[in-house]
């Protein structure tokens, strides 16, 4: 054998241990093994979940028991539609001793008058719960509505659930949500920002309150059809989640 052929060999063995650990990497993180994208404990110490019924029957007490604080729970999405464990979730979280709040997923063909009607005719008022959270996300990408269109449903509901709840309401949302609907308007919100390859951006206006990390975390608890739970950080220590939200432990 050849200088030049050994060479060669031992280029494609290299090659192909790269590959073979970068094959790895990727079963890791597809499986929920892996993330890259883990905030530091020390400085976001209080960490929270958000579900709905894809994750099925949940013992909220051993949740509990995994360092999470609060949890988000799916309550309605659009104009008509209610989950299925919003009401179960609801009761048994809080009695998990969770900080615990209601989210509506918001839909791009309904009013947001309508919208914030279902959710109020679904979640309690309730003096210790976490502020009502609308979830603004896209879920198609064809025949949206016009840019102004959304914004004024937006702020039709959050003025509904202030008024009703007492409380400024969460909008969770993704980046590019976030630039198209949200930057530069001058709605009254608490932002949850989705940011799951880096840290969100120190540029967002309001400041980030929530951060949803991980998408695919995997925690003991649940037996749903869906593997994977969503993981969240506050931007903060425990004192200054329990000042913001007027909550008592």
């Amino acid at each position: 054998m050849t200088q030049a052929s050994r060479k060669m060999q031992r280029t494609i063995l290299a090659w192909c241990c790269l590959l073979l650990v970068c094959a790895i990497l990727v079963m890791l993180i597809l499986s929920g093994r892996l993330w890259f994208n883990m905030p530091s404990k020390t400085r976001y110490p209080v960490r929270g979940v958000d579900v709905s019924h894809y994750q099925g029957k949940i013992d909220w007490e051993v949740i509990a028991q995994q360092d999470i604080t609060f949890a988000f729970i799916k309550a309605t999405e659009g104009s008509g539609t209610v989950d299925e464990c919003f009401a179960d979730n609801w009761e048994a979280s809080h009695n998990a001793g969770l900080y615990t709040g209601a989210y509506h997923f918001f839909s791009f063909d309904s009013g947001g008058d309508t919208q914030a009607e279902n959710f109020i005719q679904t979640v309690p008022v309730q003096t210790d719960a976490l502020p009502p959270v609308i979830d603004l996300e896209y879920y198609r990408s064809e025949n949206l509505p016009t840019t102004e269109t959304v914004r004024e449903n937006l702020q039709i509901m959050l003025d509904a659930l202030t008024r009703h709840y007492g409380k400024t309401p969460i909008i969770y949302t993704t980046n590019q949500c976030y630039e198209e609907y949200l930057k530069g308007t001058d709605m009254e919100y608490i932002l949850w920002i989705r940011s799951v390859f880096t840290p969100p951006s120190s540029k967002l206006e309001p400041e980030w309150s929530f951060w949803q990390y991980n998408p695919r975390g995997l925690l003991d608890g649940y037996e749903g059809d869906e593997q994977f739970i969503d993981l969240n950080a506050y931007c903060g220590t425990m004192e200054e989640f329990i000042a913001q939200f007027n909550t008592a432990e």
